[in-house]
């Protein structure tokens, strides 16, 4: 197999295994919904998959539900459930719509009945009922995004704004209760940053949101800074909560598949947390110091790095560690680094990541391209495209961060 095989199959196996299909199957084989309702309400990328689960394991036991996830990531009707696909990674008109109709879903229960709330990343847009014009919202969510706020700072903020995060939602289904099972996209799984906490008590602080705010000087309206003020809930008697998957399962399969191609692997971390350029710049630097070795290795991390806007190009975090990688892994035999945003987006485009090997610098180098004027640029979508380095799953059914892989093969 080559090397472009090898990372093929590494990501697909990967991406197979930290499917929520069987977490979400088992967090239900257990639970008690009690004699009255269920209401499903499902929200973020991976909400159609989990939903899907959990009609198949329920059936008719579902009374009826919302699901919101993202556009394109819906594969067709659900029992008696209502499907709706919005924006991300910043909210629209359908994001908000949907949350109105989960909203009114859940209003009126009773200590009786049970909502089964499914959340995965991506809810911070898709699942958003904001307290300040939606206009606001928008211009703040691109703000966060430009000034590479990590995300537990992005919801940190956002929260205050709204009316379903940061366990917000859970008290607009008091009396009933909430039965909330999670599939993880944040380092650490901090219940109450992924997606915004909707149905999990806030951690945060106003005077740490305003920290945030200070830190990247962010533009507040009057009503915004009067918000950011407000304390969210800090306790939550008619919630339970399950966490169903994160990086780490990821991280866990792509070692396994790796050992089965014959190489020895090594998980270097699942909580990658830095610039998307330096995560490459590292890799490559691991390859320099193993290029000699005599057996095939491969070293793996997860995580969720951050991309400083410096340019107008086209990309996203995972293709620029890819290209980032390629000047340092250059001339070093069987090297290879690829990288992919577990959900199957990566950034505003429509691919989940890059690939690059020794030959792809000298490759663009051929045909004209700059490395190092592509990454000020932020264009390395364009110029993997060239070499032929884009990685395209479509919409994976999952979200459990993103995957960096190191091969050297001998």
């Amino acid at each position: 197999m080559t090397l472009r095989q090898d990372a093929d199959r590494i990501l697909r196996s990967a991406l197979q295994a930290a499917m929520p299909d069987t977490a979400v199957k088992k967090a239900l084989a257990s639970a008690d919904f009690g004699p009255g309702k269920l209401i499903l309400i499902s929200a973020g990328k991976a909400a159609w998959q989990m939903a899907s689960a959990a009609v198949t394991e329920l059936g008719d036991r579902i009374d009826g539900g919302v699901v919101v996830t993202k556009y394109g990531h819906s594969n067709g009707p659900l029992g008696r459930l209502d499907i709706y696909e919005a924006g991300h990674p910043v909210p629209d008109e359908n994001s908000y719509r949907a949350t109105q109709a989960a909203i009114d879903a859940v209003t009126g229960l009773t200590e009786e009945d049970t909502v089964l709330f499914l959340l995965s990343g991506g809810g911070s847009a898709l699942f958003e009922k904001p307290l300040i014009p939606p206009e606001d919202l928008s211009r703040l969510t691109k703000e966060l995004l430009a000034c590479g706020a990590e995300i537990t700072e992005m919801n940190t903020v956002r929260k205050r704004f709204s009316a379903v995060k940061g366990g917000k939602f859970a008290s607009l289904c008091a009396p009933a209760q909430v039965q909330a099972v999670v599939l993880s996209d944040i380092i650490g799984d901090p219940l109450d940053m992924i997606a915004s906490g909707p149905a999990y008590p806030d951690s945060s602080t106003a005077g740490q949101a305003w920290e945030v705010v200070r830190k990247y000087h962010l533009t507040l309206t009057p009503e915004m800074e009067r918000l950011l003020s407000v304390e969210t809930p800090k306790r939550l008697d008619n919630v339970r909560t399950q966490i169903t998957g994160s990086v780490r399962q990821l991280c866990a399969a792509a070692e396994t598949v790796c050992r089965e191609l014959g190489y020895r692997p090594t998980v270097l971390t699942a909580s990658l947390s830095c610039t998307a350029r330096d995560a490459g710049v590292m890799l490559s630097n691991i390859a320099q110091y193993y290029r000699d070795s005599p057996e095939s290795l491969a070293f793996i991390a997860g995580g969720e790095t951050v991309v400083h806007l410096t340019g107008h190009g086209k990309g996203g975090r995972n293709q620029e560690i890819a290209l980032a990688a390629a000047p340092g892994i250059a001339g070093i035999p069987g090297a290879a680094v690829f990288s992919l945003g577990s959900d199957g987006t990566d950034g505003p485009t429509d691919a989940a990541g890059g690939y690059v090997d020794s030959a792809t610098a000298e490759t663009l180098k051929g045909q004209g391209i700059d490395i190092f004027t592509v990454l000020q640029d932020n264009d390395a979508y364009h110029a993997l495209e060239k070499c032929g380095g884009l990685l395209k799953t479509g919409p994976t059914g999952t979200n459990v961060n993103d995957i960096s892989v190191l091969l050297l093969k001998k």
